[in-house]
């Protein structure tokens, strides 16, 4: 009985010993990962702190997701998706996403490029023959690069209430009015000439806009929670919509027919989908990289002034002097953001139910850059 305590002592205290070991090698191996640690709380404090301060300035509700190397490092949602019902948001909220349908567009164009099926430097009206000659060569590029002379929204276009069936049946809105100014002499944002751009794919692809966008562009990438903000159609999870009018509390946000500009400003989406869309664009795979390289360079002028603008993405510097690329959008009910750094493979995405922007980019920027602190 003694010998059998002896050998349980001593190996309790062999096992001990190796325990000890063992602790000691992690904690000599892990003061990086636990630096990491720390620095990666702190950035998602720092987030759901920020995201507090947009809720209190009065978005209704809003969703926000981080991505480092293609990998979900952070998403949460704040809020109320519908004020009424008290529906809270949720990660898979879908919300409008204005003006971030464009890169959308890009993608889904710029796929068609590599399959030789659109040529960037061709006319317009190679690929959509209705469109009306305006006397100067209006070119894809040109087009995708707000350098085509395409006028924007005016009067009250942002609140069109008709149902559009068909891409060209939008493009009657615009097409007949004269330039803005020459082919390529300069910048002019358009999101009808986003929607001339639809009906390119359409065109070059022979399927519906919307269908070609949901089969090349949408389930390839796993955007499961992307899509064009139809309203006579049930659409799980979608948010009410809100704006704030001067001086008053929260409102209903009007009634508004997105069909007129699916490509420009019609999709609904997820923070967390805009964050894996951007994750996708870092690295040839989706597209090519020499496809990625032409969405990312800024074009020019024909007086070679650089525009600061790509193929679908606005090209330059954060506030702390880091390359990114990014686009914002606003529509009827809903502000966005989507910002991509190339340099440290992160992406950066705010989707709120919101028409006033309660956010400056600064700050959305200022979100992603301490998930950026967290990596090193």
């Amino acid at each position: 009985m003694k010998k059998n305590n002896t050998r349980a002592v001593a190996t309790s205290a062999l096992l001990l010993l190796l325990s000890t070991l063992h602790l000691s090698s992690l904690y000599a191996q892990t003061p990086t990962a636990a630096t990491q640690m720390v620095a990666h709380n702190a950035a998602v404090e720092s987030a759901d702190k920020q995201a507090r301060e947009w809720i209190a300035k009065g978005a209704p509700g809003l969703a926000l997701a981080v991505a480092v190397d293609g990998r979900l490092v952070y998403s949460e949602a704040f809020g109320y998706a519908d004020l009424e019902e008290r529906v809270p948001t949720w990660p898979t909220t879908k919300f409008r996403i204005g003006s971030i349908s464009k890169p959308l567009t890009a993608a889904g164009l710029m796929e068609l490029v590599e399959a030789g099926k659109v040529e960037l430097d061709a006319p317009v009206q190679k690929y959509v023959p209705s469109f009306p000659d305006k006397g100067s060569v209006i070119t894809v590029r040109m087009i995708a690069g707000h350098l085509g002379g395409i006028r924007h929204y005016r009067d009250d276009e942002f609140t069109i209430q008709k149902h559009y069936d068909q891409v060209l049946d939008g493009l009657k809105i615009f097409e007949d009015d004269p330039l803005v100014s020459p082919p390529g002499t300069k910048f002019n944002y358009s999101s009808y000439g986003y929607n001339l751009l639809s009906a390119v794919v359409e065109s070059a692809s022979g399927q519906n806009f919307l269908t070609y966008m949901q089969e090349h562009v949408f389930a390839p990438l796993g955007l499961v929670h992307t899509a064009a903000d139809q309203n006579s159609k049930i659409v799980e999870q979608r948010s009410r919509f809100y704006e704030i009018p001067k001086d008053g509390p929260v409102e209903n946000a009007p009634y508004v027919d997105n069909s007129y500009k699916w490509a420009g400003g019609g999709f609904l989406s997820t923070a967390e989908d805009l964050v894996r869309f951007g994750s996708a664009l870092l690295q040839p795979g989706f597209l090519n990289a020499e496809t990625l390289k032409t969405m990312f360079t800024s074009q020019k002028t024909t007086a070679g002034e650089e525009t600061g603008y790509g193929m679908g993405w606005g090209v330059g510097k954060s506030k702390s002097g880091k390359v990114e690329y990014e686009h914002s959008g606003g529509s009827v009910g809903g502000t966005s953001q989507l910002i991509v750094y190339p340099e440290t493979h992160l992406v950066v995405a705010l989707v709120t139910n919101l028409s006033d922007r309660k956010w400056t980019r600064e700050e959305v920027e200022a979100v992603a850059e301490r998930f950026e602190t967290a990596k090193k």
